[in-house]
């Protein structure tokens, strides 16, 4: 089973932004089709997350996957993270926030979305977090 990672969409307005920077950025990247985001450190576990994904952290809740394609270290000293430049998005489900990239198991990782499944069909990110505060999720 592949190791994933959590990340905080920073600056991301919505899902959909996030989804259209993902896009964006691999157009922009020379034309690779991948996604790259920069880390000071490699993960030391990075081995262990080949066909894992990075989930996004939004408004305290994770929302969706890109898969990690690989790690590349850059001319500075920092890492690339490949990504697929794709936002599969996952059943909702409570997040607390955190600095830099956290480690997350398969067994903890929510659901893909099913087919006919929408984002409207679960627990909207705001209402999970207030449900997150009371203890009830």
């Amino acid at each position: 089973m592949p190791l994933h990672m959590t990340k905080i969409a920073y600056s991301a307005e919505s899902p959909a932004s996030l989804r259209a920077w993902l896009e964006s950025n691999a157009k922009g990247n020379g034309g690779t089709g991948e996604a790259l985001m920069t880390t000071r450190y490699l993960p030391k576990r990075h081995e262990e997350m080949e066909g894992g994904s990075l989930y996004w952290i939004f408004e305290h809740a994770l929302i969706g996957r890109s898969p990690i394609l690989r790690f590349t270290q850059r001319d500075d000293g920092r890492w690339h993270i490949h990504l697929a430049p794709k936002l599969i998005p996952v059943v909702t489900k409570p997040k607390r926030a955190h600095q830099g990239w956290r480690y997350l198991k398969e067994e903890d990782a929510p659901r893909d979305l099913g087919d006919g499944e929408s984002s409207g069909d679960v627990m909207p990110p705001k209402l999970a977090r207030e449900l997150m505060k009371l203890g009830l999720v």
